[in-house]
């Protein structure tokens, strides 16, 4: 082999072990996101919200995108789920902010208010095969580690407030578990003082319930929203609980459909906070909301009633001093469903806004 040959390999060598330790270190280092000037959102509406699915798409150019066309449409508020699988898949040490971190710079450049819900429970911390909502006491110190460190990093960037866990008053959400507000209210008075201590402006969120009459042999499906409520607050939930969050789906009934236990309606709300007005002045904030317009759904409304109810909710809404925010299910998704679930949609799963889109876009924006 001549000196110029050995060289030559000794230059490829060079190559292939340089290209080695970049693939190794590349993917570990953070890429800064690629931000769209500083804006506010041109609304009239203060308390319009809606309710995305973003903290789990890693897709910038559609996290950008999504959150471009709720700015457009007038939206101040969003709802986004935080789960605490994706931040800590494997194991109690260390967490993987990636995802989130897009989501909360991205709303925060374009002027938009985060609820984040957190919850989702990942495999380690539950027993094999259970559901990823099964939480069980052994594991709440765990969570409360996860909301801690959630607000330790994303408050100083504008995230105030916290919504704790999902209609627990479903078996479904619960885990797979009768509903039980007295263990919803050990878990907040555990997770309570824990996130006060580390930022005591954080508005802490609770309930969030499915609305309506309890369902199953003992309630095993459902608990009513109304019983769960009184036995949380009965239970001492008040004392950690800055604001109450609800449910209000308007079912097929208008907006101003008078308010009824017996009824799922928009004005269910009202029975709500007359409920828990027994235990102080609680912020209410509708967390989830709206009414579907799918065409082979048995429960949906028409496209043009979802349109016209839509609007005349988030103007009562506006209306009501006791209200902070007032969020729609749900804006967008990343692909279509296929199923009675793309009726939810204000933007469709190929990206595309939706007639009830522009006419939302009508009645928000300031002109």
């Amino acid at each position: 082999m001549t000196q110029i040959q050995r060289i030559i390999i000794g230059i490829v060598s060079l190559l292939l072990c340089a290209s080695g330790i970049t693939q190794i270190i590349m993917p570990r280092i953070a890429v800064p996101p690629r931000l769209p000037p500083p804006s506010t959102v041109n609304s009239q509406f203060l308390k319009a919200g809606v309710h995305t699915r973003l903290a789990g798409v890693g897709d910038e150019k559609f996290i950008s995108k999504q959150l471009d066309l709720v700015a457009q449409m007038g939206s101040p508020w969003i709802v986004e789920l935080f789960p605490w699988a994706y931040a800590q898949p494997r194991s109690a040490y260390g967490y993987d902010w990636k995802g989130f971190d897009l989501v909360v710079a991205h709303a925060k450049q374009r002027g938009i208010r985060v609820i984040a819900r957190l919850d989702f429970v990942p495999a380690w911390a539950r027993p094999s095969t259970s559901s990823d909502r099964l939480l069980l006491p052994d594991a709440y110190d765990d969570y409360v580690n996860y909301v801690v460190a959630f607000v330790t990093r994303y408050a100083p960037q504008g995230i105030m407030h916290i919504s704790i866990w999902n209609e627990p008053n479903l078996r479904f959400e619960w885990g797979g578990r009768p509903p039980d507000p007295e263990a919803y209210a050990a878990l907040m008075a555990t997770l309570y003082p824990a996130v006060k201590a580390v930022n005591p402006d954080v508005i802490i969120i609770a309930g969030n319930l499915s609305p309506g009459p309890s369902l199953g042999d003992n309630a095993e499906v459902r608990l009513s929203d109304r019983e769960f409520t009184e036995r949380y607050f009965a239970a001492g939930g008040w004392q950690h609980t800055d604001a109450w969050g609800v449910h209000a789906y308007g079912g097929q009934l208008p907006p101003d459909a008078p308010p009824d236990w017996g009824a799922v309606n928009f004005r269910r709300v009202e029975l709500v906070r007359e409920l828990i007005s027994h235990y102080g002045k609680f912020p209410i904030y509708i967390t989830e909301s709206g009414w579907n317009d799918h065409q082979r759904w048995q429960l949906a409304i028409t496209p043009a009633q979802r349109i016209r109810w839509t609007a005349q909710a988030y103007h009562m809404a506006e209306a009501w001093p006791w209200l902070e925010s007032m969020v729609i299910w749900q804006f967008g998704l990343p692909a279509p469903t296929r199923t009675y679930q793309d009726g939810w949609l204000i933007v469709a799963g190929d990206g595309t806004p939706r007639a009830i889109f522009y006419e939302l876009q009508n009645t928000l924006t300031a002109r």
